[in-house]
């Protein structure tokens, strides 16, 4: 089986690897063992309701209503005692089974709720690498169906299976008791039943299987789909997308009929051998009435008693049904857990003292892909509160930089200091607090313009009204209609892409970072809000260590150091006027850019 998270959804688990999941999925419900016993005892009671109502049936019958030894009244009298007892007995099943539900569902819901804030919390933790490899569509599965379908296996089966397998062992204990003769008949088809079940579990496993797989990537598609409507619909793709999705739901739907098919070949099977019990039931029990050996009371008991014996059959067969569908699940959700994180954390990690904001690559080499690097040997230094670009056509591993200054990804070879600390020995926490990051793209939270600036920061009026003003966002809030509480993003307003990168900004100040990562912050943007974001530049560079990339080579004039760089390898380092002067790589580049060539 690969490692690959991405890909383990098409293997098919080792038939051993059951006890496992149960052993883990007993884990989950471990804290909620008070409720799951109540459940268990109230089962019980379930359970001794509804054996003990044929048993009143066999009373009625052999003692009263046939019985000529009694006059008409005694007769009336005593069956309607125990009718009496038969409806106390169906209301008391009703509530107690009413409370049995309300327990369950409470159990099950909390069951689930702590899986998924797990699941979630051990996915924020994994690193962006493991995104990059794994569709969003497929992880949502996980946190949604995939939970809810472990859902309906603790509140529909854990506690009802035990309660069916113990009526099943009652009814064969009072079948026995009742007439032994007749309850061999009756085992006699206990083995075709034990090996119908087995044939169906296998069959209905590996069918939920398939069916959990294909939804996934449904889910998948839809989510990439939508997100990128406006681009299927400006290169008219929309044939093409209605075609892919069409194969994936015709395939889904051949998955559920073959699911179907299963489930339509085993139910009425059950159904034949319940009426080939009562057929031998009625002909030997029968039998036995006609020559005076068994009452009519005890036929019909044991009539109902089968009733009651194939009701958890088929019930049995139904929850195991989940129960395959949920294990499928299981495999899939532990999987994701038990996921590590590419990025190794230092046992004891190291803490900066004093951020100074000396960056430093020792000959780095990394790739996306371990046989093709993006860059090879990259060596340089950046002295604290010194001003870097890095400049180099699309593919040339500036990005990249930036991503493994981040810690997104750690190096193949060589390693990144940060005031002579490897990043490797460092809270990744405290390291990515250190390193203000503006971005091309950037996200917004569903929340107010506030919220969006400060995140998880606390921070006083005053400051907050002064970091507005740096970040040049000053006369937008003005006009926001409601100002600083103004929802924005999703379901609130919009923003352009300069005033997103001001935004960006913004949230920058708040942190106040020692380093500032500029990655093609200026690159969409009209030349007015350019000058705004080089503005609040100014203010937010003071004092700092600088990291600027950017295609526009206008925005970096101004950086100590220029670093030029081609297919992953640094090629020219110094500034502007010397590299100009040197009439390499860097020459060629802005002399394109200004359109001379």
């Amino acid at each position: 089986m690969r490692n690959d998270f991405g890909y383990f959804e098409e293997d098919r688990l080792k038939k051993s690897d059951d006890l496992k999941l149960w052993q883990r999925i007993m884990v989950y419900s471990a804290p909620r063992w008070r409720e799951v016993a109540g459940a268990i005892i109230l089962s019980l009671g379930i359970t001794g309701c509804s054996l003990a109502l044929p048993h009143l049936v066999r009373l009625a019958i052999d003692k009263y209503i046939i019985n000529p030894d009694l006059d008409s009244a005694a007769r009336l009298a005593g069956v309607s005692h125990l009718a009496s007892i038969f409806l106390v007995l169906v209301v008391m099943g009703f509530l107690i089974n009413f409370l049995q539900v309300v327990v369950l569902e409470w159990t099950g819901q909390h069951i689930m709720h702590r899986m998924r804030q797990d699941l979630f919390s051990h996915m924020l933790s994994l690193e962006t690498g493991f995104f990059n490899r794994n569709p969003v569509g497929k992880l949502v599965t996980r946190l949604t169906n995939d939970i809810q379908n472990m859902h309906e296996m603790f509140t529909s089966v854990i506690v009802t299976l035990f309660n069916d397998l113990v009526r099943i062992g009652g009814i064969m204990l009072i079948l026995f008791l009742m007439n032994w003769r007749l309850a061999l008949i009756m085992l006699l088809l206990v083995p075709v039943i034990i090996f119908n079940t087995i044939l169906f579990s296998r069959l209905a496993r590996l069918a939920f299987r398939d069916i959990r797989t294909q939804l996934a990537r449904i889910n998948s598609f839809l989510q990439e789909a939508l997100s990128g409507i406006s681009i299927i619909q400006l290169f008219s793709r929309e044939k093409d997308s209605l075609r892919r999705f069409g194969e994936l739901n015709e395939t889904y739907l051949a998955k559920s009929f073959y699911q179907i098919k299963i489930f339509a070949l085993f139910m009425p099977m059950l159904e034949l051998l319940s009426a080939v019990a009562v057929a031998l039931i009625i002909w030997y029990g029968g039998g036995q009435i006609i020559q005076d050996q068994m009452s009519m009371g005890v036929l019909v008991a044991f009539l109902s008693y089968m009733r009651l014996f194939f009701q958890p059959l088929r019930e049995l067969s139904q929850k195991y049904s989940i129960v395959q569908s949920s294990l499928a699940s299981a495999e899939r959700i532990f999987q994701l857990l038990d996921t590590v994180s590419a990025l190794p954390t230092a046992t004891s990690p190291k803490k900066l003292t004093s951020s100074l904001g000396e960056i430093e690559f020792k000959a780095v080499t990394f790739g996306y892909d371990k046989d093709l690097p993006v860059v090879t040997e990259l060596t340089f230094r950046a002295e604290p509160g010194e001003t870097i670009a890095i400049v180099g056509a699309t593919g040339a591993g500036k990005t990249t930089i930036i991503n493994l200054l981040e810690r997104f990804y750690d190096p193949d070879r060589g390693e990144i200091l940060l005031d002579t600390i490897n990043l490797k020995e460092l809270d990744i926490h405290q390291l990515r607090e250190q390193i203000g990051l503006v971005m091309q793209d950037v996200y917004i939270f569903p929340t107010t313009f506030k919220e969006n600036i400060i995140l998880d920061k606390t921070v006083s009026d005053a400051r907050l009204q002064q970091i507005i003003e740096e970040a040049q966002l000053t006369s937008f809030v003005n006009a926001l209609p409601e100002g600083l509480a103004t929802r924005i993003g999703e379901g609130g307003q919009d923003l352009s892409a300069g005033q997103r990168q001001l935004l960006a900004m913004a949230r920058v100040l708040i942190r106040d970072p020692r380093i500032l990562v500029l990655d093609e912050a200026t690159s969409s943007i009209d030349t007015e809000t350019e000058i705004l974001i080089e503005k609040a530049l100014a203010v937010t560079m003071a004092n700092r260590t600088s990291i600027i990339i950017a295609h526009r080579l206008s925005t970096i004039r101004r950086a100590d150091r220029i670093i030029v760089m081609e297919q992953g390898r640094i090629v020219e380092k110094g500034d502007h006027k010397s590299l100009m002067a040197e009439s390499g790589y860097y020459h060629r580049l802005q002399t394109m850019q200004n359109g001379l060539l």
